[in-house]
């Protein structure tokens, strides 16, 4: 009866280490292995955003802002951040879709890189992993300024930003910061005041 007990502990056994478990390796092979997934030519089309920016031959980039690689909104080619800014004043605005603050400043961004013309890059960043909803956002406030995602937040962490939304970001030429805004601008004007502050550009 003993040896009898003891054989079907270790049969028990057995089958319990065999047992098919769903949070396994394949479960966690099979995640890694789905395709990302792919937002609607359409959404794109609808958005009809600004091409992103381009680097000028040779440029590298440098800054805080050196190696951080984003998709842009408006066709989902990788942009070398850094480098697609170099050697132009840029003003970066951090936002989410689901930012009431952001939807009202965006419209004032689109009037301002109107006036600013070439002289100042404006670029938006989706500080968001949801591309899709980012596009759907910006189609609905008739704003097609060029944009990346950075579902990540790697541009507020290179930045050492706060975790608050929008932020804009000032960049001189070099790539260096010349600020950090933490607050959301009240029209064209008050952006237009705040760029020639920090970065001596007029418009």
């Amino acid at each position: 009866m003993r040896w009898a007990l003891v054989g079907l502990i270790v049969v028990v056994a057995a089958v319990i280490a065999l047992w098919p478990r769903g949070g396994g390796e394949d479960a966690a092979s099979d995640s890694r292995s789905a395709p990302a997934q792919q937002v609607p030519a359409q959404l794109r089309a609808d958005a009809a955003l600004a091409p992103c920016p381009l680097p000028a031959p040779g440029a590298t980039g440098a800054g805080p802002l050196a190696g951080i690689t984003l998709t842009c909104l408006a066709d989902g080619a990788p942009v070398d951040l850094a480098a697609a800014l170099a050697g132009k004043p840029a003003l970066l605005n951090l936002w989410a879709y689901w930012c009431g603050p952001c939807a009202e400043e965006l419209p004032y961004l689109r009037q301002y890189a109107e006036r600013a013309g070439t002289a100042v890059t404006v670029l938006t960043v989706h500080s968001d992993p949801e591309e899709a909803k980012a596009l759907l956002r910006l189609t609905g406030l008739d704003v097609h300024l060029p944009g990346v995602l950075d579902g990540a937040a790697k541009v507020r962490a290179a930045a050492g930003a706060p975790a608050v939304l929008p932020i804009s970001l000032l960049v001189r030429p070099d790539g260096s910061l010349a600020q950090v805004v933490v607050r959301t601008f009240t029209g064209v004007d008050d952006i237009a005041d705040t760029v020639a502050t920090a970065l001596g550009v007029r418009a």
